[in-house]
């Protein structure tokens, strides 16, 4: 990269026409782009896109499987090594919905040549590095472009154990859902981008975005968890639905009991929302049961778009309260139980109060 720079750096997001797991597809457009494809015609693939679940699985043998994602974004911070530690952890985290310990990683890397400084793409890769030498893995490669927008993320692969795989399917009438991490990232995001972001709600995005989930792969040797899937671009609701398409149930989720991060319902409610919350909507809320009085604003937290959110898991009730104080213990203060699963004809049913 030898090109020349402007003498003074740029806000990374000012690069870029979105930020983070708000630059997904919409699901109707994802869907529509994989309506076409065939099934893969191998008996070793154990998950692969039909029911879009977080990673692919190969099974190798009868004691190991290997699990394998990608994942990259634009920048939702201007700290250069705060990106890529975001990025970074965002990334891993399917390996960990799945049940698998990630083993190494590679960077996918675009940048635009000209606009950013050396130094900036330097600290970018170092936050990716920092984050992954927490979870023990290298980054043993990669691949980089010249792009119009600043671009990072990783492949990751991992391994378990056949029976450890946890799906977003799997789910069963009467389990207890259980969410790792608050909710409110994409709301915090418009903050920052808007410059309305208090410095205490910062340091809150930075904590629950770096976060690593690797409660996924402790949890997925519990037989008591039935699936599990992390809460990204789509929302809740819409990550919800993958759940409820997979396992063929309805999700009943409590939005009183649901964790949100400290501004953000403030946030919200004065309009402060990415673009891709509405756009969520308009993809899936067909397949959503709102209660009559729920206000816009509340609908938008129900469908924003969560950047390195936490996992949704479905587990046997009377595991609940075991499994919330051990999430809990390791390092997850923020989970709690939202909702439960039900018999049902696919839908997400958003209730107050657990009344349902």
């Amino acid at each position: 990269m030898n090109a020349s720079v402007q003498a003074q750096p740029v806000r990374l997001t000012s690069l870029a026409h979105g930020g983070g797991c708000g630059c997904k597809l919409a699901p109707s457009v994802l869907q529509e782009l994989l309506a076409g494809a065939a099934p893969a015609q191998f008996k070793q693939l154990l998950v692969g896109t039909e029911t879009g679940d977080d990673a692919a699985v190969w099974q190798v043998d009868e004691t190991t499987c290997i699990v394998a994602t990608t994942d990259f974004f634009m920048p939702v911070v201007d700290d250069p090594y705060e990106f890529g530690r975001i990025a970074a952890t965002n990334a891993i985290s399917d390996i960990y919905a799945m049940g698998a310990k990630p083993i190494m990683a590679l960077a996918i890397l675009g940048m635009p040549l000209g606009k950013i400084e050396i130094e900036t793409v330097r600290r970018i890769l170092e936050g990716g590095r920092a984050v992954c030498a927490k979870a023990g893995i290298p980054v043993a490669g990669g691949h980089s472009i010249d792009a119009p927008e600043p671009i990072y993320g990783l492949a990751v692969i991992g391994i378990c154990r056949p029976q450890d795989v946890r799906r977003n399917a799997g789910a069963k009438a009467g389990d207890s859902l259980i969410l790792t991490k608050a909710l409110g990232v994409g709301v915090y995001s418009a903050a920052f981008k808007k410059e309305k972001l208090s410095d205490c709600s910062y340091a809150e995005l930075i904590a629950t975005t770096t976060l690593l989930n690797s409660i996924g792969a402790e949890l997925a040797r519990d037989p008591g968890i039935h699936a599990i899937t992390d809460v990204t671009g789509f929302g809740i609701l819409g990550h919800g639905l993958e759940m409820v398409r997979g396992s063929k149930i309805d999700l009943l989720v409590d939005y009183d009991a649901l964790p949100f991060l400290g501004e953000a319902e403030a946030l919200a409610e004065s309009g402060l929302v990415t673009g891709a919350s509405p756009r969520n909507w308009d993809s899936y809320g067909e397949n959503v049961v709102l209660p009559p009085d729920l206000p816009l604003w509340q609908r938008h937290l129900l469908t924003d778009p969560q950047t390195s959110g936490g996992l949704l898991v479905a587990c046997a009730p009377e595991r609940t309260q075991a499994l919330l104080a051990a999430i809990h213990h390791a390092g997850y203060p923020r989970a709690a139980a939202i909702g439960s699963v039900a018999a049902g004809e696919g839908k997400v049913r958003v209730v107050r109060g657990g009344a349902g």
